[in-house]
Order: structure tokens, then sequence, then C-alpha cells
């Protein structure tokens, strides 16, 4: 991975877990002591945060660092996710836990 895979997975992933969390870029950035241009600049990819201020984000977004390299929520893997799921699930359960994801991947895919 080169820093620009890095750097757009860094932005990828804290967008992601902001928006989870239901947090404004102002709302985290204020926590994280950091401005919203340069948080909105982290997340589109374009800035690589000092150590300092990743663990900033981090603690501002209540998580571990690893986090924000780690989680992919790309909507191919939760597809797969729900696909691996389902396939061992009776016709019932299958059907409940379908009509949940589906409304939690909508709820965070706005």
């Amino acid at each position: 991975m080169d820093g620009n895979e890095l750097k757009a997975k860094l932005g990828r992933n804290l967008k992601l877990l902001r928006k989870n969390r239901g947090y404004s870029q102002a709302f985290l950035a204020e926590k994280a002591d950091i401005s919203i241009t340069y948080l909105s600049r982290i997340e589109r990819g374009l800035n690589f945060p000092k150590p300092e201020i990743i663990v900033q984000i981090a603690e501002g977004l209540d998580v571990e660092i690893y986090e924000l390299f780690k989680i992919d929520h790309t909507p191919q893997k939760k597809q797969n996710v729900h696909k691996k799921l389902i396939s061992s699930l009776s016709k019932e359960m299958t059907q409940k836990v379908t009509s949940l994801m589906e409304s939690v991947f909508l709820k965070y895919s706005k």
C-alpha cells in the first residue's frame, strides 16, 4: 500500500466512522481540536495527519487508533458479510436478518 492509498483509506474510514456516530465534521473537528477544513482534507485523502492528530481524532471518535486504518465499510464487503450470514440461517431467520440489515444499510449509506 503506497502513501496515497493509505491516505485514501484513512479518509474513507474516518468519514464512515464519523457518519456512523452521527457526528458532523464540525462536531468531530471540535472534539479533536482541529479545523473543519483540515478534517475535510483528511477525509478526502488530501492530507495525512501527524501522529498526535491521529490520536486526537481517534479519541474524538472514541475508537482505538488501529480502527482508523482497519475498518473498511465498502458496500461490497457489507454484501459479502450479509451473504455469509444468511447462508447459515433458517428461512424465517433469513427474512428477519435481511430486513434488519437492509434497514441498517439504508440508514448508514446516506
